[in-house]
């Protein structure tokens, strides 16, 4: 793990035991800064040097989201077992005057750390407010009952998960598990929100609704790095549309550019949908969504870096085409836009056994 005392962007190191005293002075020390807080937000990695990227992530995200942040970077292979602490706050000027301000605690960890994470780090949690915990990588063994049984919103990326259908099983058990109601929200099911948006607004048009029993062909092009975000929306259209599984089709063979997988679907009145998904380098996250049926043909395509996605209808004697905002593709920006809409993600739940069964599919 990078030295923290080199990063100034952590603020003042205090001793642990005295935490709430310093941040009292902290305050103390200007009277113009206003402290805020509607939540806890804890970010948690075992990657080095990411404290000092969370704090630059939660300085962007305090500019709208104001929150008790806790940073925590742990190196649990450290043969000492350590914990040091820093304090700071966010400011962001309110009408060109006051600073609304948030707090901000870093803790470095190293060595074994389940028991202190929970009795040493939670216990400068802001009470009565909601704790929404973004874990960062590859679940560990610190995710377990003790850890989720704290949080509000459980927040991940499966994006870069080496064993997807394992880690989502343990998901799966802790929402089961959970002493009170868990929300899990993957940041790569948060990638999909704008395309299903513009998708399902696609059925606006009555030439396509009108052809939705004719579709037997869909195509997801998305960047490889972010497979799981193509599958969930195959998922969500396959559970919206009740789509049932048929036997899945052989794995196409790769060529230099892209890999194809296909997945069969029957719909309700026994049609076949062919699903295809293409991995292409060049693409956005998600690049396109292609629908066809007879002869009608409909589209949400976005390209790479773009703002927005764009929307196609084609069919004889009729064409449309408008733009749609896309969703960000950092994962501080994700946070944020997922901070902003709230809920509880019922949408993801009825989804996940879907999605699950696609990914073992593969």
């Amino acid at each position: 793990m990078a030295t923290p005392e080199m990063h100034p962007e952590l603020g003042r190191e205090v001793p642990v035991g005295s935490i709430d005293k310093e941040l009292h002075k902290l305050w103390a020390e200007d009277e113009a800064r206003t402290n805020a807080s509607l939540m806890n937000l804890a970010v948690y990695s075992e990657a080095p040097g990411a404290l000092e990227k969370n704090s630059a992530a939660v300085r962007e995200l305090t500019a709208e989201h104001a929150c008790r942040a806790i940073l925590i970077g742990i190196d649990r292979d450290a043969p000492e077992t350590s914990i040091r602490a820093w304090i700071t706050a966010h400011c962001h000027l309110s009408h060109g005057k006051k600073s609304i301000c948030c707090e901000q605690i870093a803790f470095a960890l190293t060595g074994k750390a389940t028991g202190r994470l929970r009795n040493t780090v939670f216990a400068h949690l802001a009470s009565d407010l909601p704790l929404i915990f973004w874990w960062q990588g590859e679940l560990s063994p610190i995710f377990e009952d003790r850890l989720y049984s704290l949080v509000d919103r459980f927040v991940f990326d499966s994006s870069g998960w080496v064993d997807p259908c394992s880690s989502f099983a343990r998901i799966t058990e802790a929402i089961a598990n959970a002493t009170r109601p868990l929300v899990v929200q993957d940041l790569a099911w948060t990638r999909t929100f704008q395309f299903r948006v513009s998708v399902a607004s696609l059925f606006d048009d009555p030439i396509m609704l009108s052809a939705l029993s004719e579709i037997g062909a869909v195509e997801i092009i998305y960047h490889p790095a972010h497979r799981g975000s193509a599958l969930q929306l195959l998922a969500w259209l396959a559970v919206q549309a009740s789509w049932s599984d048929t036997v899945e089709l052989p794995l196409a063979v790769p060529n230099h550019n892209d890999s194809k997988a296909c997945f069969s679907f029957e719909s309700t009145s026994g049609k076949t949908i062919l699903a295809t998904l293409v991995a292409n380098p060049d693409s956005a996250p998600l690049g396109c969504l292609t629908l066809s049926g007879g002869e009608v043909s409909a589209s949400v395509s976005r390209e790479a870096g773009s703002s927005h996605v764009i929307r196609r209808i084609e069919a004889p004697g009729h064409f449309v085409e408008a733009p749609g905002p896309a969703d960000p593709d950092t994962c501080a920006d994700l946070i944020g836009e997922q901070l902003a809409r709230g809920g509880k993600n019922s949408l993801f739940r009825k989804i996940l056994p879907r999605f699950r069964s696609l990914l073992e599919r593969q």
